[in-house]
């Protein structure tokens, strides 16, 4: 009796396989700086809030440091959903939704409080609006802070004058180029995984960044990197974006509680990144790097032709960013 119970129940089970539990989702995200790093880490434990919140339905899997490829690369992956979750710069997307170069024009901020206001409030809101609806296939989930870039190389730059001769590494935008040419130097394009081996060899003569890349991807110790300029010609916030392939295939829900993670790790960053600063500006200056101060004024001056330029057109939106307190 027992026998033929048991063969009747395999046979059932047999036929009737138990249902698999649900499979996990991953997101796929990646950056071009390292485990740690501000950028890296605010992804990082938004994903942990999703996984937590949907019960291990999504997991966001993060590939830092480049492993999928520079800026470049991570975008056009990012437009065919090879990869979900991509944290950008503004300069690459400038050219795709043409108000965002409005942030890559020099010193079109006041300082850092001053950008935050901006990208907090409904500009931000706006341009982030406008680049997800654009022809760029991504969903711009949020802004991250990316400090104030200045000048390093193997000497003090002060003034527009000690740039004469000088190729400087700049992202790959005209406008950005333009920028360092007003400023005296000689911009290259060039992209940011080529970077170190550019400064090692003396192919440019310096770049332009914060102190957390100066020190998280050890340009500091290339031959010219030894010298941080503070010219602070550009103050520009980044972007994290989701894959608008990947993004059309999620339930509205699941969509609304990332776009929540997302403003979340947008302020968390933040913290982050003030921290990180200050830490890399002391490891930089216990490894001998030189700070020097630099004539803003000069450098402001000197850039004019370039925010004419590029500026005109968006006069009324330059006039918000200025009344922004």
């Amino acid at each position: 009796m027992f026998r033929r119970h048991f063969i009747a129940a395999a046979v059932a089970a047999a036929c009737f396989p138990a249902l698999p539990a649900q499979a996990q989702q991953i997101i796929k995200a990646t950056d071009v700086h390292p485990l740690g790093y501000p950028t890296v880490e605010a992804i990082v434990r938004m994903g942990n809030k999703l996984e937590k919140a949907t019960n291990g339905k999504y997991k966001v899997q993060m590939f830092p440091s480049m492993q999928l490829g520079g800026e470049k690369e991570m975008i056009e992956q990012a437009q065919v959903g090879a990869l979900q979750i991509a944290r950008i710069s503004v300069g690459p997307m400038g050219p795709i939704v043409d108000e965002l170069n409005v942030f890559n024009m020099p010193f079109v901020f006041r300082d850092e409080a001053h950008m935050r206001k901006v990208i907090d409030g409904p500009i931000g809101a706006e341009m982030l609006d406008k680049l997800s609806k654009s022809s760029a296939r991504l969903i711009a989930l949020g802004w991250m802070d990316a400090g104030t870039r200045n000048v390093y190389s193997d000497k003090p730059v002060t003034k527009p004058a000690d740039l004469k001769g000088m190729k400087i590494r700049m992202m790959g935008n005209p406008l950005f180029v333009e920028t360092m040419n007003a400023m005296g130097g000689n911009g290259i394009a060039m992209g940011f995984n080529e970077l170190h081996q550019a400064l090692q060899t003396g192919v440019v003569d310096g770049a332009e960044n914060n102190e957390p890349t100066l020190f998280a991807q050890n340009h500091y110790q290339t031959p010219k990197g030894k010298v941080y300029s503070l010219t602070g010609h550009l103050i520009i916030p980044e972007i994290f974006v989701y894959s608008k392939a990947s993004w059309d295939k999620l339930p509205k829900g699941d969509q609304d509680l990332i776009q929540k993670l997302s403003r979340e790790a947008q302020l968390e960053q933040r913290k982050l990144w003030d921290a990180y600063v200050a830490e890399a500006t002391g490891k930089l200056k216990a490894a001998g790097i030189q700070f020097v101060k630099a004539d803003k004024e000069a450098f402001y001056k000197a850039t004019q032709p370039v925010r004419d330029k590029y500026g005109a057109k968006y006069s009324s939106l330059i006039e918000k960013i200025r009344d922004t307190k």
